[in-house]
């Protein structure tokens, strides 16, 4: 198994860097060898997603779910032609399905001069390609995913953003709830669609049980990662 393509978190529980460690995404699998594959970074990443499934020993054709935890363009990118690839439709959450369906980010933060530039720059299917959303997800529900994924909405970033919690493993994949590069720190405010909102909701994942955090932007913590997730939210109330 090539490092460089996955990094193991759990058993049949996979991050795989993207672009370094800047940008992951994850692969589940089940004790049957189904597979479901979250997030699927930017546009050039879909090559890489198939590399890091046969660096596991899976193929395209045992891939039976596609998950998005937000529908932005550096983890939607490469989300059709991964889609392509398997003949799989996406779960997003209800509140993002809208914007996947039609390859446009959500609105960002208008209280940030950077938030409505982008703003003014995003047209449909223009941000990254349109996908078939299959399932709409909402929170709090157990997907059906390697012994159960639940689903904690986790709203700001975007409109439907989640955070997915594999119990049976203790892994929460935080989404961009909350980045680990160059330590903890919230995600560009900017690029949020309400950066208040984010700062808010990601309260609940310090209530969480967890025993590996993998980040959608950054490194996993191993060592306590509840305890530094939740000490990082008290440095950082509020604002």
């Amino acid at each position: 198994m090539a490092q460089d393509l996955v990094v193991p978190l759990a058993p049949n529980v996979w991050r795989i860097p993207l672009v370094r460690d800047l940008v992951n995404g994850f692969i589940l699998r089940d004790d049957d060898g189904q597979v479901t594959l979250v997030d699927m970074g930017v546009s050039r990443s879909g090559p890489k997603v198939l590399a890091a499934l046969a660096a596991v020993g899976s193929s395209p054709a045992d891939v039976t779910r596609l998950v998005l935890t937000h529908a932005h363009p550096d983890h939607a990118g490469g989300a059709a032609y991964v889609a392509r690839a398997t003949g799989r439709g996406f779960t997003v959450h209800h509140d993002d399905a809208a914007y996947a369906s039609e390859g446009t980010a959500p609105p960002r933060d208008r209280s940030f001069l950077l938030g409505r530039l982008f703003d003014r720059m995003s047209r449909p299917g223009k941000d990254f390609a349109p996908v078939v959303v299959e399932r709409e997800m909402t929170d709090g529900e157990v997907l059906p995913i390697a012994g159960g994924v639940r689903v904690v909405h986790t709203p700001g970033h975007s409109p439907g953003h989640v955070s997915l919690l594999h119990e049976t493993s203790g892994t929460l994949i935080t989404g961009d709830a909350i980045f680990n590069v160059l330590g903890l720190r919230w995600p560009i405010r900017s690029f949020c669609t309400d950066f208040r909102m984010t700062q808010q909701t990601a309260h609940v994942l310090g209530e969480l049980e967890y025993d590996v955090a993998a980040f959608t932007h950054g490194a996993e913590l191993r060592s306590r990662p509840r305890e530094a997730i939740r000490s990082f939210l008290l440095k950082h109330p509020v604002g």
